[in-house]
C-alpha cells in the first residue's frame, strides 16, 4: 500500500476532487466549488490547502457565512441534488453564522457540506480567540450547536479520523432519502497537522441515484387502496422535482383522470396551464386546489413532507372517506399522515404503480369538476392582479386598522400599488424561463397562489425553514446553478435588511441577480398574522418612537432602499407606480450586472385564505375579547382536524 504525507486540509480538498455522481447514465464531479469566509480559525489550515492546490474546485469569497451557506444550498436545490458547494468558515461567530443555514438545509432535505473552523483539539492556548469556555464540559464548542441542525456531525481530533468521517459525510450528502447539513468540525491545529494518508483514500468515488422500487406487497397494498375511491388527488412535492419525475407524474395524471396539486417546492415541476394542474394547496394554496382537497377521497402524496402549510395543519381534508398513500424515499415521510407507504422514488414507483392500475381498469370519477374549480380560480386570479387601491369600494385582502392607516401608508410611500397587482405585472413582463425565488413573509403565499410558471423548474420557494435572508443569497446560488437564465428574487423589506450582503457577491462573479424588494415598511406577513387574531398593531410596523407614549407607534419610517445598493454598484429602480414597475422591469432585462427594484408597496393587499386553516398559539386567557374569541375559533377548527 503506498501513501500520501498531506495536511488533514490538503487531504481534505484532494478527497473533495475526488467525488462523483452519475444521473441516469451521465457522470459529473460533485464539488463544483468552495465558499470561504477565512479567518484564524481556517485560513492556515483549509486556505492554504485551497491556495496550494484546490484541483477543480473553484474558490469562492463569501460576505455573510449564513448568506454562503444558503448561496450553495439553494445551488444544490437549483441543481436537482447533482452538484454541490462546499462552504468553510473560521471558528466562533464565523461558524455560528452557518447554523441558521444549516437548519435550512436539513429541513429542506438539501445536502449541504459545511467545514467551520474548531478550537485546538490539544487545548494548549484554551482560550483561544472567540472560544466560549463551558465550566461543566471542556469539550464543548460553538460547532456543538450544529449537532441538532445535521443530518451528520463529527469532529476531527486526529487526522486520520478525517477518513472514515468523509466516507460517512458522503453517505449523507447523496442519500435523497435522507440528506441534509452535513458538518464536519476541523480544529485549527488539526488542519495543519500532516498524515501518511493510504492512496486509496483518494480513489475516485462515482455516487449513483437510486431509483429506488417498491416491494411487491406494498405495491399490492397501494392498489387495493384505489377500489371504491372516485375522488383522488395527487400531492406534487419537492421529491417530484429531485427526482426528475415529472414525465412521469403527468403521464399518471392524464392516464387516470387524477387532478394535482403542488406544495411550495414542487411547484413548477409541470407547467401551471396542464389542465390538471390544481396549483398551490394548503394554507398558501389557492381556491381551485384547496376545493377540490376538502372532498378528496384518496391523498396521494408524491415526494412531500406534508407539513402544515400543505395540510392546512392536518384539517384540509375533509372526507370522511379519505385515505392516504404516499410514494416517497424516506420511509419516515412516507409514513406521515398514518398512509399506505409505498417506500420508492417518485419517478420508479409512479411507473411501477401505473400498470397494476390500469390491469385494474381504474379511472377516477370527475367529470367537470376540476375544470370549474380551475375556471372560478381564473376568475379570481384576474380581479388579483387588477385591484387597484384607488378603485372606487376597495375592500383590500387582509382586514386590519384599514380605514386610518392604508391613507397613512400612501402618503409616507408616496404609491398605492397593491401587491397583488405588482405580482401579475411581474408575471406579465419577466421572460417564460426566467427563475424566481422567495423564502419568507407574505410574498410566498402569493407566489404559490398566484404565479404561473410556463416552464419546468422555474420556482424556487424555500419554505420548509421560511428562512429570512435567504430570498437574495439564494438567488445568488440559483443563477450559479442556472447562468443562462434570468433570476428574480421576491423579498420583503424586513427580509432585505436582515441579510442581502451576497448580493455584492453576485457582482464579484458577475453573476447576475434581479431583486425585487417589496417595501410596505413592516414585518407585513406577522403584522397580519396577529392583528387576524383579535391582537392590535404590536411591534411590526416600521415605526418610529412616539416621544410621548415611549411605544413603536409613531410616524412610519421611510427608506430608500434603491440607493443604499446603488452604492453597491447595483442597477437600481425606485417604483411607485405600475408604468414605473414595468418600465424598470423591462430595463433591468437590458442590465447586465444584478439590479434591485424598490417598489413601495401598501400593506394589508396581499392574498388571503381560500379555505385552509392554520394551527397557531392562540392565547388562552386574555383581557381582550378579539382574542378570547381568536382562541375559541381556534379550538373549534381543531375538533376539525385530525389528531395525527
Amino acid at each position: 500500500m503506498s501513501f500520501l504525507k498531506l495536511t488533514t486540509s490538503q487531504a481534505l480538498i484532494k478527497f473533495l476532487n475526488q467525488q462523483y455522481i452519475e444521473v441516469e447514465g451521465k457522470e459529473q464531479k460533485l464539488f463544483k466549488g468552495i465558499f470561504t469566509i477565512f479567518g484564524h480559525g481556517n485560513v492556515l489550515g483549509l486556505g492554504q490547502a485551497l491556495e496550494e492546490d484546490s484541483g477543480d474546485l473553484e474558490v469562492y469569497q463569501g460576505r455573510s457565512e449564513q448568506g454562503m451557506a444558503h448561496a450553495a444550498t439553494a445551488f444544490a436545490k437549483q441543481n436537482h441534488h447533482k452538484q454541490l458547494i462546499a462552504c468553510t468558515s473560521s471558528v466562533g461567530p464565523g461558524s455560528a453564522n452557518m447554523i441558521t443555514a444549516a437548519a435550512t438545509a436539513t429541513a429542506n432535505n438539501i445536502p449541504l457540506l459545511l467545514l467551520p473552523g474548531d478550537t485546538f483539539a490539544t487545548r494548549q492556548p484554551d482560550p483561544v480567540l472567540q472560544q466560549i469556555e463551558q465550566t461543566y464540559d471542556a469539550s464543548i464548542t460553538t460547532n456543538d450547536a450544529f449537532r441538532p441542525v445535521s443530518k451528520y456531525w463529527d469532529r476531527i481530533t486526529r487526522p486520520e479520523q478525517l477518513m472514515s468521517a468523509m466516507i460517512n459525510a458522503m453517505r449523507v450528502l447523496t442519500n435523497q432519502a435522507d440528506t441534509g447539513a452535513v458538518t464536519i468540525a476541523l480544529p485549527q491545529d488539526v488542519q495543519g497537522e500532516a498524515h501518511d494518508y493510504p492512496e486509496s483514500f483518494f480513489k475516485k468515488r462515482v455516487y449513483r441515484s437510486n431509483r429506488q422500487k417498491p416491494t411487491d406487497q406494498a405495491l399490492a397494498d397501494a392498489v387495493e387502496l384505489f377500489n371504491n375511491k372516485k375522488k383522488p388527488l395527487i400531492v406534487c412535492g419537492g421529491g417530484v422535482r429531485y427526482s426528475e419525475a415529472a414525465g412521469a407524474l403527468r403521464e399518471f395524471a392524464e392516464k387516470f383522470n387524477i387532478p394535482f396539486a403542488e406544495t411550495q417546492a414542487g411547484k413548477s415541476a409541470i407547467e401551471s396551464t396542464h389542465p390538471l394542474n390544481l396549483g398551490g394547496l394548503g394554507v398558501t394554496g389557492n381556491a381551485a386546489a384547496n376545493k377540490i382537497a376538502k372532498e378528496a377521497d384518496l391523498v396521494i402524496g408524491v415526494g412531500t413532507r406534508f407539513t402544515d402549510f400543505t395540510t392546512a395543519s392536518k384539517h384540509l381534508f375533509q372526507s370522511v372517506d379519505v385515505d392516504f398513500l404516499t410514494i416517497n424515499l424516506s420511509e419516515y415521510h412516507a409514513g406521515k399522515l398514518d398512509a399506505t407507504p409505498l417506500v420508492a422514488d417518485a419517478k420508479t414507483g409512479l411507473e411501477v404503480l401505473a400498470p397494476k392500475l390500469a390491469e385494474i381498469d381504474y379511472k377516477s370519477s370527475y367529470e367537470n369538476e376540476i375544470e370549474a374549480a380551475k375556471n372560478e380560480w381564473h376568475e379570481e386570479l384576474s380581479r388579483l392582479y387588477e385591484t387597484d387601491y384607488e378603485a372606487e369600494g376597495y375592500q383590500p385582502e387582509v382586514s386590519g386598522h384599514l380605514d386610518e392607516v392604508l391613507p397613512e401608508y400612501e402618503k409616507t410611500l408616496g404609491s398605492s400599488l397593491t401587491q397583488t397587482a405588482i405580482i401579475g405585472k411581474i408575471n406579465e413582463v419577466v421572460d417564460e424561463d426566467a427563475i424566481v425565488i422567495g423564502a419568507s413573509g407574505s410574498l410566498p403565499g402569493d407566489l404559490q397562489r398566484m404565479w404561473v410558471s410556463r416552464q419546468p423548474n422555474t420556482y424556487h420557494m424555500e419554505y420548509g425553514y421560511s428562512c429570512m435572508g435567504y430570498e437574495i443569497s439564494g438567488a445568488l446560488g440559483v443563477k450559479m446553478a442556472a447562468p443562462e437564465q434570468e433570476v428574480y428574487s421576491f423579498v420583503g423589506d424586513g427580509s432585505y435588511m436582515m441579510l442581502h450582503s451576497e448580493l455584492v457577491t453576485s457582482l464579484q462573479e458577475n453573476k447576475k441577480i434581479n431583486v425585487l424588494l417589496f417595501d410596505n415598511a413592516g414585518f407585513g406577513c406577522i403584522n397580519n398574522l396577529q392583528m387576524g387574531n383579535g391582537m392590535g398593531s404590536f411591534g411590526t410596523e416600521f415605526r418610529k418612537r412616539d416621544n410621548e407614549t415611549n411605544q413603536l407607534t409613531g410616524s412610519i419610517m421611510r427608506i430608500d432602499f434603491a440607493q443604499s445598493a446603488a452604492g453597491y454598484g447595483v442597477k437600481t429602480y425606485t417604483v411607485k407606480t405600475m408604468e414605473e414597475l414595468h418600465e424598470a422591469l423591462e430595463d433591468a432585462k437590458k442590465q447586465t450586472v444584478s439590479t434591485l427594484i424598490d417598489i413601495k408597496v401598501l400593506p394589508k393587499t396581499m392574498t388571503d385564505g381560500y379555505g385552509a386553516w392554520w394551527h397557531v398559539g392562540v392565547a388562552e386567557v386574555s383581557q381582550n375579547e378579539s382574542v378570547q374569541a381568536s382562541f375559541q375559533e381556534k379550538e373549534k377548527q381543531l375538533q376539525k382536524a385530525r389528531k395525527y
